[in-house]
């Protein structure tokens, strides 16, 4: 997937990153998340490649303040009529600091592996939808936008356009993020930190720019599907790492 740089006002946000913010707001109260929950020699391996240059900064941020994260998140989705665990770890990459007091991201990333649908041919992709806020509060971590770009194992000719998918940049899939483990330091060498997160009540939109198809593959998917039908659990691992 072409990486998504953050340059207007919709993709430039103010926000505390779930990870840094809570492992930030601990350090402060002088009570940091429990460290060596997991093993160091665990955890997965964090290529800082896509992070955002820093000429890409959003004007008036000081290098030196920022610093960039990447995250690796495992867990499964159930949408429509999917149910599937994330086939490799999605990989988001962004930046994030302060301009003149106020927290700002910058969008780097995001990858992921094709999940097969159950036993059909078909696989769903997930991407970056265009949007992504991760200010975290009392009431959630963050959110960010997601479609599923569709294809097929055995490389059917009709699902080749590159921009057949379920949900569109216009209309994705809204995920909005609630806690369910608390964040905890893996590493301080490399700061890592670790936490769960779910959202169980975004509704899922049907296919786009499938053509002809849309119709059986929203049959196929069982989409639409409403808010309140569908989960997307998430084991998260991120790497904190600043820019000097």
């Amino acid at each position: 997937m072409t990486p998504n740089r953050a340059t207007s006002n919709r993709t430039i946000h103010r926000f505390t990153s779930a990870a840094a913010g809570a492992l930030l707001a601990g350090l402060a109260l002088g009570a940091a998340p429990a460290y060596g929950a997991e093993r160091v020699a665990d955890l997965p391996e964090f290529d800082f490649s896509a992070c955002p240059a820093v000429d890409e900064l959003p004007a008036g941020a000081d290098p030196g303040t920022w610093r960039c994260e990447v995250m690796h998140a495992t867990g499964r989705l159930r949408m429509g009529a999917v149910d599937e665990p994330l086939n490799g770890p999605l990989r988001i990459t962004f930046a994030e600091g302060r301009v003149d007091g106020a927290f700002r991201q910058v969008f780097g990333e995001m990858t992921a592996a094709p999940m097969r649908v159950g036993r059909t041919p078909l696989t769903l992709t997930p991407q970056y939808g265009g949007y992504s806020d991760f200010l975290s509060d009392d009431t959630r971590r963050g959110e960010f936008d997601i479609t599923f770009a569709l294809g097929s194992a055995h490389g059917f000719p009709a699902l080749s356009p590159s921009d057949c998918s379920v949900g569109s940049a216009g209309n994705a899939v809204h995920l909005v993020l609630k806690d369910t483990v608390p964040t905890r330091v893996i590493s301080r060498e490399l700061l890592v930190v670790a936490f769960g997160a779910q959202d169980a009540a975004f509704a899922a939109p049907g296919t786009s720019g499938c053509g002809p198809l849309s119709r059986a593959l929203d049959r196929a998917l069982g989409l639409p599907s409403a808010a309140g039908a569908n989960v997307f659990d998430m084991d998260v691992t991120v790497a904190i790492r600043p820019y000097k």
